[in-house]
């Protein structure tokens, strides 16, 4: 008697899809200390620059925006030193590029923006940002993270165009707080 050791389509099916699935935790029980750490220098940082500008009434003090991921990196580093692996799949890879898009768009934006042409650098990156935390709920399906990004980027368009100098540094503000709660309702939903 001989044994049939191929899957049907079906089986196969099942266990790719139950992969996919698994992964998708993975990477959300993974990535939620990631949005409290980004959210918290985020809130941390927009506070820092809004106050020195407020006070001191230079926009200079926007420059200190390069520091962030200078102190982020390092951070998220000692943070993930003890994670699991995060899968490098149709999942991992396309989510990292998103937020690597969104900081490569968002520094070289900053600087033609200060450099060569003048542009509402607040507006445009409120809404990178947004598009960025969305797509990456989109990819997790995962309406929290979808949810927090829409309201950011639909939000925070609205308020960029009625604030005006030191008081759209708070927008990035506001930013980090919806990035920090976004972190914890996905803490929360995958313990």
């Amino acid at each position: 008697m001989e044994l049939n050791n191929e899957m049907t389509a079906q089986q196969s099916l099942r266990i790719i899809t139950e992969t996919m699935n698994n992964n998708r935790r993975d990477i959300l029980r993974n990535s939620a200390k990631y949005y409290i750490l980004w959210g918290a220098l985020l809130t941390a940082m927009s506070l820092t620059v809004f106050l020195l500008w407020h006070f001191t009434g230079k926009p200079v003090w926007n420059m200190l925006w390069f520091a962030m991921p200078a102190i982020g990196y390092p951070l998220a580093f000692l943070l993930g030193k003890k994670d699991e692996a995060i899968p490098n799949n149709l999942i991992g890879k396309p989510t990292g590029h998103v937020w690597g898009l969104f900081g490569a768009l968002s520094i070289t934006l900053s600087a033609i923006a200060i450099f060569l042409v003048p542009m509402p650098i607040t507006l445009i990156i409120v809404i990178l940002f947004g598009c960025a935390e969305s797509v990456t709920g989109l990819l997790l399906k995962n309406w929290a993270v979808i949810i927090g990004g829409f309201i950011l980027a639909v939000g925070g368009a609205v308020a960029a165009m009625l604030l005006k100098g030191a008081e759209q540094i708070l927008l990035f503000t506001l930013a980090g707080i919806v990035l920090m709660v976004t972190g914890v309702i996905v803490k929360s939903q995958y313990k």
